[in-house]
């Protein structure tokens, strides 16, 4: 029997059907009634997430490059796109294969759709091929997590997908540009700990308003995404700010009594809030915050008027380089904001990722699923460079190149819990003549000390890429691993959880009151004791049951 929310689906496609277009796909048949090529080999067709700057050299396509060859070559297939589709066009091409029953072989597919698929019978039960074909590797990544992934993608004892994973990445950082701080001999974080406080965050913002040293002619202090909040370290949000407090804004808490709160309506979001009231007043956050696209702060820091950012550790990699395009000297520093006790507040990080690998039921060999995992996660992933230019020399060349990984059959991350400053630590034994950077087998960081090593020898002549790599690997990883090894992280208990069914039908409208509470209160035109009143109408309006709903979903997991 169908469930409600499938048909929910069958309905927004007829919707989205009779309104948009999908030429941005280009579309193909999933099932064309071959399953083997005339020597034998298995076809797979595959729903294909593509990517907007794949960086492919002249020739090769989304369903004809060096990872579909390798992959081809070493297990034995022919790779062929069902359909590919980029972003939303993307999940709309899900949604049409899983209303119609219509599935590719194979294909990447969000927690929600995961559920509908598993509900309607549509996709095979992995259990028993990924216990025969994963390799130890690959089950001893997953058990860095305590298997939660594992978990998570399993249903009713059967594992019914292989799920993606979430490596540390704690904090959200702030960014300030180094070279600003020295051209206005601007003193913060004094005893070189990397934490800094808000009266400090707030110096630095009143400072570089006061002098331009952007020379923009309308400098911002501290500019926020229109959204504020965030259920990550995403950029451009107030919560680190938050965190000083002990606020988690959009996070569901687990009390120490079992019981679950949402950070958005606790006592430290509300100090925040408060805070961020006081330097609206002042100027210091960016006066028409409550309007502004990630697009339009990336123009606030292209353009020199703005050096501050909060974001996660690789935002150099995506979003600050952009900066150092129009601007050479461009050097950013990361800091974490610290509570009164010089502890950074952070929620206990997800493990699982945000996207699973399905089969289709009845599809003839579900372990070529696995044995892709091994194939890119294991064997490529764990390749010496030596050995990688030997045994996968055209994978070699676009990793030199930075062909982007939305190439690969499934653009997902499957990689150990402290895979990040596990490669930090490698780094910098390379930096430190300890170890030779041959030895290093992980091949994506193994570019990375190229282009680190180019930027540290000759700074100002350096591409943009490896300005990238150093902000991101040393400075972004290099924060993370200090505050871990000096063991200044609060964890504080998160419940992560898919989905309930009041989050279905008032998640929408909670997260839009949230929003649009929240800026009335931070610009002034609510008082902050508002704040109570926005905690009331959240309870009201569905947050109780969403509470009782993950109260119970934790209970019986247990």
């Amino acid at each position: 029997m169908k469930t409600d929310s499938l048909k929910n689906i069958k309905l927004l496609i007829i919707l989205l059907m009779l309104t948009s277009t999908l030429a941005a796909c280009v579309q193909k048949s999933s099932n064309d009634g071959e399953t083997t090529t005339e020597d034998g080999k298995p076809i797979i067709n595959i729903g294909r997430s593509t990517g907007s700057n794949p960086k492919l050299p002249e020739g090769d396509t989304f369903e004809d490059n060096a990872y579909t060859r390798v992959a081809e070559e070493v297990l034995d297939i022919e790779i062929r796109n069902a359909f590919e589709a980029e972003g939303e066009d993307y999940n709309r091409q899900v949604a049409l294969a899983i209303s119609s029953g219509d599935l590719p072989d194979m294909m990447i597919v969000s927690r929600e759709e995961l559920k509908d698929l598993v509900d309607n019978d549509l996709i095979e039960d992995l259990s028993d091929v990924y216990e025969e074909n994963a390799s130890d590797y690959i089950k001893e990544t997953y058990a860095t997590y305590d298997n939660q992934p594992l978990e998570d993608a399993t249903f009713e004892d059967s594992l019914m997908a292989l799920p993606g994973t979430e490596s540390l990445a704690a904090p959200q950082m702030v960014w300030i540009r180094e070279d600003w701080l020295e051209e206005l001999d601007l003193s913060i974080d004094e005893d070189g700990d990397s934490l800094i406080t808000l009266d400090e965050l707030e110096e630095v913002a009143k400072s570089f308003i006061e002098n331009d040293p952007g020379d923009s002619g309308n400098p911002v202090g501290v500019p926020f995404e229109n959204y504020l909040n965030a259920g990550d370290y995403g950029s451009f949000t107030m919560n680190s700010i938050a965190a000083v407090y002990e606020g988690q804004p959009k996070k569901y808490l687990i009390e120490e009594d079992g019981s679950i709160s949402y950070g958005s309506t606790s006592e430290g979001t509300k100090q925040a809030l408060e805070l961020m009231n006081d330097w609206f007043e002042e100027g210091i956050i960016d006066p028409q915050f409550g309007t502004r696209s990630f697009d339009d702060i990336m123009a606030l820091l292209t353009n020199g008027q703005t050096g501050i950012a909060t974001g996660p550790w690789h935002i150099p990699d995506w979003g600050l380089s952009n900066i150092r395009e129009m601007d050479n000297d461009a050097r950013f520093t990361a800091y974490a904001l610290a509570d009164d006790e010089g502890k950074v507040n952070v929620p206990e990080q997800k493990t699982t990722g945000s996207n699973f690998i399905v089969v289709r039921k009845g599809y003839e060999h579900p372990e070529k699923a696995v044995e892709m995992l091994n194939l890119f996660y294991d064997d490529i992933e764990n390749t010496t460079e030596e050995d990688m230019e030997n045994t996968f020399p055209e994978v070699a060349e676009y990793l030199e190149q930075g062909v982007d990984d939305s190439t690969k059959p499934f653009n997902i991350v499957v990689l150990p819990m402290q895979t990040y400053l596990d490669d930090y630590q490698d780094v910098q034994a390379v930096l430190n003549e300890e170890m030779a950077v041959e030895e290093i087998t992980n091949p994506q960081v193994r570019q990375s000390i190229n282009g680190i090593e180019n930027y540290t020898e000759n700074p100002e002549d350096a591409p943009t890429s490896n300005w990238s790599s150093y902000h991101s690997r040393i400075v972004g990883w290099g924060l993370m691993n200090k505050l871990t090894e000096e063991e200044r992280f609060n964890w504080v208990e998160a419940a992560y959880v898919v989905n309930t069914p009041t989050m279905e039908q008032k998640g929408a409208n909670l997260t839009k009151l949230e929003e649009e509470d929240f800026i009335k209160i931070i610009t002034g035109a609510e008082p902050v004791d508002y704040f109570d009143t926005f905690v009331d109408n959240w309870h009201n309006q569905g947050g109780n049951e969403i509470l009782d709903e993950i109260e119970e979903e934790l209970t019986q997991q247990e």
